[in-house]
């Protein structure tokens, strides 16, 4: 479809002044639902910024902040002196997260977390290492489970910082504060962690916890959080049955979609 059409197309969508929603998000909100239903394909150039401006009776201004945002979202890229064009699906901008497993807790009457473990143990080098300690000083070591409707789903092991002073551990050592560490809640003594995930076999001990027989496919994903003051507060690791947990993604435009 040529720019100088969508005059034509969008008799149908306009912008609605007495609305809440500022007029940049409506026009954000109106390219984005044609670009998710094919009327612009990906390497289109959008109208221009005369043209959008004369179609819906808003400011050249209003039309910057709508493609703006649009960019900034990843949805089109603009070109100097050449205009705004719709960007192509990229494998490369898909983000996966943890929603399903927050997702469990949120949905948690049936799920249950288990303290199996808590102990004082003395860091070896690669314990030390992670978590700024010197070789033989002590550490809490913490083992947990969750399970839901009686099935375990992944078993968690922990390293924290030996220093009852530092309200983090008070606060680790209750099973359930794996509740706020994915709902968003009870983790205002956190700054920041790093996680990875990685494919792994179980151990023998993972396998009979988590209930399965070797050999048995797991995620493992493995965490260090900071405090407030960059210093290592845990570190520790978690292994996931494969059979019941996926990480999942969306990539492309989604309709429907509103901005704030």
């Amino acid at each position: 479809m040529r720019p100088d059409e969508v005059k034509s197309l969008n008799l149908q969508e306009q912008i609605n002044r007495d609305a809440y929603e500022p007029a940049y998000a409506q026009l954000a909100n109106i390219l984005r639902r044609q670009i998710g239903e094919g009327a612009f394909r990906p390497g289109d150039q959008l109208p221009s910024e005369a043209q959008l401006c004369r179609t819906y009776g808003i400011s050249p201004m209003t039309v910057r902040r709508s493609i703006n945002l649009l960019a900034d979202q990843g949805v089109v890229s603009t070109a100097q002196g050449r205009g705004t064009f719709v960007k192509p699906l990229e494998l490369g901008t898909a983000v996966f997260d943890l929603q399903e497993l927050q997702d469990l807790f949120q949905n948690g009457i049936d799920t249950a977390v288990k303290l199996l473990d808590v102990r004082v143990v003395s860091a070896d080098e690669r314990m030390a290492r992670k978590l700024g300690l010197c070789i033989g000083d002590n550490a809490i070591y913490i083992r947990r489970l969750l399970t839901k409707q009686g099935q375990p789903i992944f078993y968690h092991r922990a390293y924290l910082i030996y220093d009852p002073t530092r309200p983090i551990v008070e606060a680790e050592m209750d099973a359930t504060s794996l509740q706020g560490l994915f709902a968003n809640a009870g983790n205002h003594l956190l700054k920041r962690g790093q996680l990875t995930i990685d494919a792994t076999l179980m151990n023998e001990e993972e396998a009979k916890i988590l209930q399965v027989s070797l050999p048995a496919a797991a995620f493992y994903l493995e965490h260090l959080f900071y405090d407030f003051d960059e210093r290592p507060i845990s570190w520790g690791w978690f292994v996931f049955r494969g059979d019941q947990i996926r990480f999942t993604t969306q990539i492309g435009i989604q309709e429907g979609r509103k901005d704030e």
